[in-house]
């Protein structure tokens, strides 16, 4: 997993509210392995008519966009069904962040374990920041990650929360396996207490040993 401490890249708008996991990546792409990638299917149905024709005025489709690695939202965002894929067509298409004002809990939990970050701001900052990267654009905002702060040129400072686990191994670029084998040692003295303490159990229901 790619760490995150700061980024600097292109806003791109899409604020339309309720995009559900499907829109973003429609579910008949599914079957594709990891290794094969997902940005081509990114917002498939909403990029490419049913001809497969590229519909032009479709924001992920304006040249102006083109190398844009911050997505702005509207609220809901990643609503609907439980497929990490959505998280990785997102990323396999350069985005490094999304800023909405509210997101579906499940994707917003499988983009934080995936190395995507998901940032909740107010619903009038984040239109203030599209309408800047709608007629600036294209618009570059920054995202630093350990003062927890989304900077614009024209809008200023916006603070941001996140919990301090899901920042510790996204600045790490850890997984949850990675972060866990960091208590190695906190977890194997526990082990041993709780051996010593309840022999008759430990004897039968041990728990293997962290390896690292």
């Amino acid at each position: 997993m790619q760490a995150f401490t700061s980024h600097q890249g292109i806003a791109v708008p899409l604020m339309n509210n309720n995009i559900d996991t499907d829109q973003i990546i429609p579910a008949r792409f599914l079957h594709r392995p990891r290794s094969a990638g997902y940005a081509e299917q990114l917002f498939c149905d909403l990029r490419l008519d049913s001809n497969g024709n590229v519909i032009a005025d479709f924001t992920l489709n304006t040249p102006l966009y083109a190398e844009g690695s911050i997505l702005l939202a509207g609220s809901n965002f990643g609503c609907g069904s439980s497929r990490e894929h959505a998280v990785w067509a997102l990323m396999d298409s350069g985005f490094r962040a999304v800023i909405a004002p509210s997101f579906g809990d499940i994707f917003f939990n499988n983009s934080l374990k995936n190395g995507l970050l998901v940032i909740t701001l107010p619903a009038n900052t984040v239109q203030a920041l599209a309408d800047e990267a709608h007629q600036h654009a294209p618009s570059s905002i920054t995202i630093d990650l350990q003062q927890q702060q989304v900077a614009s040129p024209r809008t200023g400072n916006h603070p941001f929360d996140i919990d301090e686990y899901r920042k510790e191994a996204l600045m790490l670029g850890a997984s949850e396996m990675a972060m866990t084998l960091q208590k190695s040692s906190t977890i194997k003295a526990f082990e041993e207490a709780y051996a010593q303490r309840y022999p008759w159990l430990a004897s039968s229901h041990r728990i293997p040993s962290i390896q690292q």
